[in-house]
């Protein structure tokens, strides 16, 4: 049967009365022409019909993403019977193949028998166990989150009217998927149930705690921000528990483990001490309960069909207790949100807004344990080498040392650098070569920002900086001032003019430099003026250093001096040093190109 083919019989069924168990059971192996199913596979005990069958809500998609499938999902929380009445909504998660399918069918019974007004609701011990899909074997049976189609509509000791839904999720934790796909499913249906069962398997560990950190902490981030706690009850169950000596069956052996689970001691590491405020932080309510082995048949033999026949007396025994537990009117929880019951209409509205945040990129990935462990072992690294190399940053040119020439400096910087990165390469870190190629790369990165500022440090001790661009603007005016009047001797009017406005306009840009200089502001503006006079300083000085050079080697020339006294003195005259600039690094095509000022005007 397809899903149209379910959701065509849901509408048909009309509403159903949970108190009195009238109900009729729909599965697609049992479907006939009239849509009445085989009443064998009810454990009711009543004679009752039932109706209803699992529908996927949630999907999966061929490239892993979750989507909601609105139809599905309105056919039952949309349905005139429950729409605007409070919800309790309870759902199993766990790791894929723990038998969470197999346990919520007995919730299943529970429900269909009128909540347990029969006096054995469990059925005929020869009936197998049908309703939601499960099954024995190794490979994963659920994918994405499935709902009994029918909700069950029960009554409060209040006389509130209340709809039961249950939910069904994907295991944790396969092959095929990854943690933020377990920790997507995990933290939908924790956001979306009010009573969420975490199905574990021999004993509650540590592992298992800081799993339900992780996907409860995925879960908390996609809520907005609330003073209260986001979720609302929590029942973790054991099954299979192998040690009734030391904590017995049932919920008061469940509770006595749990308050030692979560017990926070003095001399417990801090991470294990946060991993428990964390979960008690999250839940309003947490509870444990402790079940037995089930039996050889149930674990081992493939034909095994659900029969209570052939479960194990003392498991049948405490699951009559466990399902009361969850189910009963006096026990089960209504959906709150703000502190508000949720109606159906209202849940509707959450799963849409819920799916939404996790198929969006504002949802963090969430790591596994290696990874977040690989990542704070690499990110230690990285702080490490980089503190080494600022505090020698620091006894090269820090707050009270002197101006340094910018090219050693650099110099200095690529040789501290390549020292951090030898280091960095030599630590033992977690994660391989390929996991730690990012952190060397943002190593890199760190380090060349730090050297921007020292650089700027040092500039900033460089007095030049303070008296470079007046003294260029100063000595502009006064050069253009005498051009102009001295071509007007000379009756060249067209150039003096042009060198006396030119001159005028300089000693404007001064004034206005100066002011800007003392008030603060325009900022961008003394930065273009900077920069362009730095340009007019570097040209000035480089073609007076040409004169000077050409000077000096013609008089050696003139003088008749030996070959050896010419190369000499032309070896010292390359390594003078020609000009003397108020910048914190020599001037190039590139560092004019890199300019924000020159951004600017391009």
């Amino acid at each position: 049967m397809s899903d149209n083919d379910l959701r065509d019989n849901v509408s048909s069924n009309g509403s159903t009365n949970g108190s009195n168990g009238d109900y009729e059971f729909v599965n697609d192996s049992d479907v006939s022409s009239s849509g009445n199913g085989s009443n064998g596979s009810n454990g009711g005990g009543n004679g009752g019909r039932y109706a209803g069958a699992p529908i996927q809500v949630v999907t999966v998609s061929a490239d892993r993403k979750f989507e909601l499938d609105l139809e599905a999902l309105s056919a039952i929380l949309l349905r005139d019977s429950i729409r605007d009445k409070p919800v309790v909504v309870v759902s199993i998660a766990g790791d894929f193949r723990k038998g969470k399918s197999f346990m919520l069918n007995f919730f299943l019974r529970y429900l269909q028998s009128g909540c347990g007004t029969t006096s054995d609701w469990l059925g005929p011990t020869e009936t197998p166990l049908k309703g939601f899909s499960w099954r024995g074997g190794s490979e994963r049976d659920t994918t994405g989150i499935l709902m009994w189609s029918e909700p069950f509509l029960i009554r409060l000791d209040n006389g509130q009217e209340v709809a039961i839904v249950l939910m069904d999720t994907q295991g944790a934790f396969d092959s095929e998927y990854t943690v933020r796909d377990s920790a997507t499913v995990f933290a939908l249906s924790t956001m979306t149930s009010s009573i969420q069962v975490f199905n574990l398997m021999h004993n509650l560990q540590e592992d298992n705690l800081q799993v339900l950190e992780i996907f409860t902490e995925y879960g908390r981030l996609a809520l907005e921000a609330t003073d209260e706690k986001p979720f609302q009850k929590l029942v973790f169950l054991i099954r299979d528990w192998s040690f009734p000596y030391e904590h017995p069956y049932g919920l008061t052996g469940g509770q006595g483990l749990l308050e030692k689970k979560l017990a926070i001691k003095e001399n417990q590491p801090t991470q294990l001490q946060r991993v428990r405020r964390h979960i008690r932080s999250c839940f309003s309510d947490i509870n444990c309960f402790l079940m037995p082995h089930p039996g050889g048949k149930v674990a081992t033999n493939p034909r095994f069909d659900g029969r209570v026949s052939d479960i194990d007396s003392e498991f049948i025994d405490y699951l009559k207790t466990f399902v009361p537990l969850m189910l009963d009117p006096k026990n089960v929880v209504v959906k709150e949100i703000g502190g508000r019951q949720v109606t159906g209409k209202q849940l509707m509205e959450y799963f849409k807004v819920y799916i939404n945040v996790f198929a969006g990129e504002t949802m963090p990935e969430p790591k596994s344990m290696l990874e977040a462990t690989a990542e704070a072992n690499n990110l230690t690294a990285v702080a490490a080498v980089k503190d080494g190399y600022v505090s020698s940053m620091e006894e090269l040119c820090g707050g009270e040392k002197p101006f340094i020439n910018p090219k050693t400096l650099e110099l200095r910087h690529n040789e501290l650098r390549q020292e951090a990165m030898n280091m960095f390469d030599k630590i033992p870190k977690m994660g391989g070569k390929e996991f730690s190629e990012s952190y060397r790369e943002q190593l890199v990165m760190e380090l060349d920002q730090a050297f921007e500022h020292f650089d700027a440090q040092n500039k900033s001790k460089n007095m030049f900086n303070i008296f470079g661009t007046p003294m260029v603007l100063l000595v502009g005016c006064v050069v253009l001032f005498i051009v102009s009047r001295f071509c007007e001797i000379l009756g060249l009017s067209p150039i003096a003019n042009l060198a006396f406005i030119t001159g005028t306009l300089d000693l404007g840009l001064l004034i206005a430099y100066l002011f800007f200089r003392y008030s603060g502001n325009y900022p961008d503006v003394i930065q273009f003026i900077d920069f362009y006079s730095e340009i007019i300083w570097r040209f000035v000085m480089d073609f007076f250093f040409k004169i000077m050079q050409s000077a000096v080697e013609n008089r050696i020339q003139g003088t008749g001096g030996n070959r050896t006294a010419t190369n000499t003195t032309s070896t010292r005259s390359s390594g003078l040093t020609p000009t003397t600039s108020f910048s914190t690094h020599p001037l190039s095509s590139e560092s004019i190109r890199r300019s924000p000022s020159n951004k600017k005007l391009r």
